[in-house]
């Protein structure tokens, strides 16, 4: 199968955060399946091509109209294992410092730059003479490949069994914009309905894939049911997803296990794996509490959390939470983000130095470091559509604090007896519930038998890729052979 995947980043080329990791993954996992051929398409950011990766040029440009002028794109690929990666290239719209906003806020134009990136995806396979079977889609920055392939393209005989399938990674970003961008995108005021891509006065990026594509998927199981049937997980987008229900499918994201093993993660102080993770998480806490300028002690239950510093997060709560353990608990956090959280967990480490340590930032190295020295990790979102931090951290023995909620419910197991559980869960991200979980963690942490117990259940979870690989490869399948018909 001939598999065309467009995407605004993918991990090691451009990320900012876990859509990236699972662009990255699903585009190694399927071109390692026999038979598949596999190109990524990504924009080609002021940032991508350093390190082990110096994309070539592809040779020669094509035009995408924007509006009524044209503009000119340019092509550079790298070969990654056994997948394709091309870059679509434009300095006027993707050479800035963020790859989605300045420090002011999103661009102004984005609307342009990714109905550009869209546009140019479509040209682009045509121009490397390549026809996929499917595109496969990621968020709103693609949202418009599926409409343009069932409007503008339609007539194009070398798509003509072209299929699309959109993932969903969150709904909560749609990629909304006047009116007036239908114009400079090229499409027929006709499209401007309800059922098509008018939102509320607008057009919506998010809709247009969710209207237009073939099959339609996201991250986890219980998303994909939240997203239908709760408006404050839709976000206005609940009426179309329940129209096309029988065409959704929750499919929950995996972890690459070769980055993310803690026997031979080269960033801790030492190894371990299950059965000798005592002494190794042991050595790994000393020593990062030793880094931190954190109190060295082994009986200080150690609490970690790497994470986009938002609302969406539930990090609020647990800085409201904290203050009342800090006789009994320690806290490392590391994110960026929200200005009002950062500079409150900076205030809150620098009255609690030996207790407290934050790192603004992403620091990949300091993140591995993390997830091998805590003794828990904390996660209390108030919405999360599928979450990888919970998956790594049950792999490094770190049992996770999550809240019921999408991937976080269909990946953490409680129900408060040690021996069926791999981490904790409370039902909100609420202060009366994470401080009373966090009691009923420090009651446990000295009942070392079924503490151990509770952290190999978690180091034996299966969270590789395989499973929902086959599952995506069904589904793409499915699609193409509608197509065929």
């Amino acid at each position: 199968m001939k598999i065309l995947i467009a995407a605004s980043e993918a991990f090691p080329f451009c990320k900012t955060g876990g859509l990236a990791d699972v662009t990255g993954a699903l585009a190694q996992v399927f071109s390692r399946t026999e038979g598949n051929e596999v190109v990524l398409f990504l924009p080609r950011y002021r940032n991508v091509g350093g390190g082990a990766f110096s994309p070539k040029a592809a040779g020669g440009s094509f035009l995408i109209p924007i509006g009524g002028r044209m503009e000119t794109a340019t092509m550079s690929r790298v070969q990654w294992g056994k997948a394709e990666v091309y870059f679509i290239e434009c300095p006027k719209y993707f050479d800035r410092p963020g790859m989605y906003r300045s420090a002011h806020g999103d661009y102004e134009d984005n609307d342009e730059r990714f109905l550009f990136f869209a546009r140019a995806v479509l040209e682009g396979a045509k121009f490397i003479g390549f026809k996929p079977d499917v595109i496969h889609c990621h968020d709103w920055q693609t949202g418009l490949v599926p409409a343009y392939l069932r409007t503008l393209y339609r007539i194009d005989s070398f798509y003509a069994k072209t299929a699309s399938v959109f993932t969903i990674h969150n709904i909560a970003y749609q990629g909304m914009f006047p009116k007036e961008t239908l114009l400079k995108a090229g499409f027929s005021w006709l499209d401007f309905t309800p059922e098509k891509l008018e939102f509320y006065g607008g057009i919506n990026f998010m809709k247009a894939g969710l209207v237009y594509s073939d099959l339609l998927t996201t991250v986890s199981p219980t998303y994909a049911s939240e997203i239908q049937y709760r408006p404050e997980f839709g976000h206005g987008l609940e009426g179309v997803l329940k129209h096309r229900t029988s065409d959704l499918f929750g499919i929950l994201n995996g972890i690459d296990e070769e980055i993310w093993d803690p026997a031979t993660d080269t960033f801790l102080d030492r190894g371990y794996e299950l059965k000798s993770f005592q002494r190794g998480k042991a050595a790994c806490k000393k020593a990062l509490q030793k880094e931190l300028g954190l109190e060295e002690n082994k009986d200080l239950i150690l609490a970690g959390v790497v994470s986009r510093l938002d609302r969406q997060k539930g990090l609020d709560t647990l800085l409201r939470v904290a203050p009342e353990f800090l006789d009994k608990m320690q806290f490392v956090v590391l994110g960026s983000g929200d200005p009002g959280l950062s500079d409150a967990f900076t205030a809150l480490a620098a009255q609690h130095p030996k207790r407290v340590a934050f790192r603004s930032g992403f620091d990949e190295e300091l993140a591995h470091r993390i997830y091998g020295g805590t003794d828990i990790f904390v996660m209390p979102s108030r919405f999360e559509p599928c979450g990888l931090s919970q998956m790594i951290a049950m792999r490094y023995g770190s049992p996770p604090v999550v809240t019921r909620t999408g991937g976080l419910k269909d990946t953490v197991a409680y129900n408060g007896e040690p021996k069926d559980s791999t981490g904790f869960a409370i039902d909100y991200a609420d202060d009366g519930q994470l401080k009373s979980v966090l009691g009923h963690i420090v009651s446990l942490f000295g009942w070392r038998e079924n503490w151990n117990m509770m952290v190999r259940n978690a180091m034996r979870g299966d969270f590789a890729w395989g499973k929902s690989a086959d599952a995506y490869l069904k589904l793409f399948s499915i699609a193409s052979q509608r197509r065929q018909l």
